[in-house]
C-alpha cells in the first residue's frame, strides 16, 4: 500500500485537502472530488472531534468510493498519528519535519509525506525514508525554490500544497519548477461551493484540475 500511495500521488500529481466537521458534508465533498477524477483525498485533522469525523468518512469511503486513497493531514504527533493509522488512514502528512512521526509511519509500512522547508531539511526526510516531501509554505518558497534544489538533488520528489490554484498557469508554474504533485484546498472547495453545497460544481471543477494538470505535465515531458 506505502508504494501505490506514493505511485498513484506520481501519476496523477493532483491531490485536493479540506476539513469540515460534518460528517455527511465531509463524505459529499470527497465523492464529489471522486467523481471529478481525484484518486488520492487529504482530510486534515484541523477540528475538535477530527478524528470521529474521519472515522465515519473512511469507512464510508470503503463502502462507496472503491480504490479512493484517503490519508490524514496536519498531524504533529506519534500519538495522533497512530490513532489515524488505527482508523486506516492510506498515508499520513505532517506540516513541519517530525523524525518520530515518519518512524511511526515506517514501522506500519504506511506512506508518510512530511513538511519541509531547507534542503537540509529535504535530504534528512529522504534519509529517514520519505519518498515524497511535503515543501511548505509553498507560497512563500515558490516555484523558483523547487527547480533551485533540484538542480544538485534531482532525484527529490515534491508535494506542493500552499500557493496552488486551479488556473492551468499556475500548475504549469509548478510543474514547470519539477513538482511532483500539487495539492489543493480553499482554492478548489471554495465559500461559495461549502455555502451552496454545489457539489456537482465542485466535481467539474475537480474533472477540469484534473485535465489541465496532465495537459499540464503532457507538455512539459515533451520539452
Amino acid at each position: 500500500m506505502r508504494l501505490h500511495v506514493y505511485q498513484t500521488l506520481q501519476q496523477s500529481g493532483f491531490m485536493p485537502l479540506f476539513y469540515h466537521s460534518d460528517p455527511e458534508v465531509a463524505f459529499q465533498l470527497a465523492a464529489a472530488c471522486y467523481r471529478g477524477g481525484a484518486q488520492v483525498i487529504e482530510f486534515t485533522n484541523r477540528g475538535p472531534f477530527a478524528h470521529e469525523v474521519f472515522a465515519n468518512l473512511i469507512k464510508r469511503v470503503r463502502r462507496e468510493l472503491p480504490g479512493l486513497l484517503l490519508g490524514i493531514g496536519s498531524i504533529q504527533d506519534t500519538g495522533t498519528t497512530a490513532l489515524y493509522l488505527q482508523m486506516g488512514a492510506d498515508f499520513v502528512i505532517t506540516p513541519l519535519l517530525r523524525e518520530d512521526v515518519i518512524l511511526t509511519c515506517n514501522r506500519r509500512k504506511v506512506a508518510v509525506i512530511p513538511g519541509v522547508t531547507t534542503p537540509s531539511e529535504i535530504g534528512r526526510a529522504e534519509e529517514l525514508g520519505a519518498e515524497i516531501v511535503k515543501i511548505t509554505p509553498g507560497e512563500v518558497l515558490g516555484p523558483a525554490f523547487i527547480k533551485a534544489h533540484l538542480a544538485p538533488c534531482p532525484w527529490t520528489k515534491s508535494m506542493i500544497s500552499g500557493g496552488v490554484s486551479p488556473d492551468a498557469a499556475n500548475l504549469r508554474g509548478w510543474f514547470e519548477a519539477g513538482a511532483t504533485c500539487v495539492g489543493m484546498g480553499s482554492k478548489l472547495i471554495t465559500k461559495d461551493v461549502m455555502e451552496q453545497k454545489d457539489w456537482a460544481g465542485l466535481e467539474k471543477q475537480v474533472a477540469e484540475v484534473v485535465k489541465r494538470v496532465r495537459e499540464v505535465r503532457e507538455v512539459r515531458s515533451e520539452k
